[in-house]
């Protein structure tokens, strides 16, 4: 089948690949004229495992191509995926619907064969019947006399780990009430249910809220063990253990129980807004949620509150240097959105500290977004100096750090880990005074 991704980003160029991979011939479409040239000479706009690989051999195998040309991307398609951003609008915290409609509107006008529009994008309840009266008004079908089909297909991938996700998903959310939409879907997906991947097809609404409501749950799931962990510190429990001992129950499982600073990212925060906001329109508010976005912003600062009392507090930290490793709100990506780090390291700069950071992939994106940190070229490097060193992301790069090195880098053995890398009775062992989270 012909498919055109409108929106070479992180969702529409990672799903654009992994369909041409399946056999489907891919357009994937971008106004941003630079992104498309780099597409062309091979060069991704985000950092993905195995993203460039897979890109470059389905370029080669002829499947997979880029325009800038909406109306020569979609010409022919079967279907047609709008994958652009929903990004929190600036002062309420609904979700940008401009992008999307915009495209539904381009799609509208340009439209030329019978085609499923399908709304990959995360958006709130209701947007597909928005996007479904945009096509209409344009005439497409009472007019032109195609016939169109509006689908929800919301995407579950975690960056980092995003083709094996799309591949090998744990269930395909395909939202319509329309024959033609059920028929094309299932021809697309066929591949993954030959693969046993299970296809859930609900109402339009239904599929749009699942998105929002699995974000949001997993959010509570990381704010909840975050909270516990803060209990543990002050009775004198370890998080582990007690994520352990939830965890192997069946009707709560392990995944997301991994204490932290926090959940970041281009999901989850702009994600628990916009359901917030959905809810409180609908006059359903949603008060565990609510809970949950006030407790992560809260936590973020904390954890830069955490490292300036292992300095010796407010007085004592004034004018020391602290190596923040780790900047991405997780290992494995280049995402900066939302992390941690930042506000991390804006509490650090506030308190009057010094930080200098390293980070494998981020550090150009954290740059404009952390005037205040010196970047460093190495781990080694940024520690040279420091009075303490803090670990933010458990890139794999950290877990085996050289620790008399870095012990004989560092002014005093100080180290904050925020990820629960290392074993406090090693690090105890090494000389370090050390500080995790939850394990009081």
């Amino acid at each position: 089948m012909k498919i055109a991704m409108v929106g070479s980003g992180y969702v529409g160029l990672v799903s654009g690949a992994c369909f041409a991979d399946f056999g489907h011939e891919v357009v994937c479409i971008d106004k941003d004229q630079t992104k498309i040239d780099r597409l062309h000479q091979g060069v991704m706009p985000i950092y993905e495992l195995g993203l460039a690989a897979l890109v470059a051999a389905n370029v080669t195998a002829g499947r997979l191509s880029f325009t800038t040309s909406l109306a020569e991307g979609i010409e022919g398609a079967d279907a047609v995926f709008i994958a652009v951003g929903t990004p929190s609008r600036g002062g309420d915290g609904h979700a940008d619907l401009s992008y999307v409609h915009g495209v539904a509107e381009e799609i509208g006008a340009n439209l030329t064969n019978d085609t499923v529009v399908v709304t990959k994008s995360t958006v709130p309840v209701g947007t597909g019947d928005a996007v479904e009266r945009i096509i209409a008004e344009s005439g497409a079908s009472s007019e032109r006399g195609h016939r169109v089909a509006v689908v929800s297909n919301p995407e579950f991938l975690r960056e980092g780990a995003a083709i094996e996700d799309f591949k090998r998903p744990d269930r395909i959310v395909i939202g319509t009430d329309d024959e033609f939409g059920r028929e094309v879907m299932r021809e697309i997906y066929r591949p993954l249910f030959l693969n046993e991947s299970p296809i859930l097809f609900t109402s339009r609404r239904s599929a749009e809220l699942i998105k929002y409501a699995a974000n949001a749950f997993l959010a509570t799931k990381i704010t909840f063990i975050n909270e516990m962990a803060d209990l543990c510190e002050k009775v004198g429990a370890d998080v582990q253990d007690v994520s352990r001992g939830i965890g192997t129950d069946g009707r709560i499982g392990p995944k997301f129980l991994h204490a932290g600073p926090g959940y970041g990212g281009s999901c989850f925060p702009k994600d628990t807004l916009a359901l917030l906001k959905t809810a409180e329109d609908a006059g359903s508010p949603s008060r565990i949620v609510e809970a949950v976005v006030k407790v992560n912003e809260s936590r973020k600062r904390a954890m830069g509150r955490k490292v300036v009392d292992a300095l010796g507090g407010e007085d004592a930290a004034r004018g020391k240097k602290v190596a923040l490793l780790g900047l991405t709100f997780k290992p494995n990506t280049d995402d900066m959105r939302d992390s941690p780090a930042i506000a991390v390291a804006q509490t650090l700069n506030d308190a009057g500290v010094e930080v200098t950071a390293y980070d494998p992939e981020g550090m150009e994106l954290a740059r404009p977004l952390m005037p205040g940190v010196e970047m460093a070229s190495s781990p080694y490097s940024a520690i040279d100096g420091a009075d303490a060193v803090v670990l933010v992301t458990e890139w794999d790069a950290f877990r085996a750090l050289d620790l008399n090195r870095v012990k004989n880098l560092l002014r005093s053995p100080i180290m904050v880990d925020l990820r629960n890398i290392y074993s406090p009775q090693a690090m105890q062992t090494a000389g370090f005074t050390y500080y995790s989270v939850g394990r009081g």
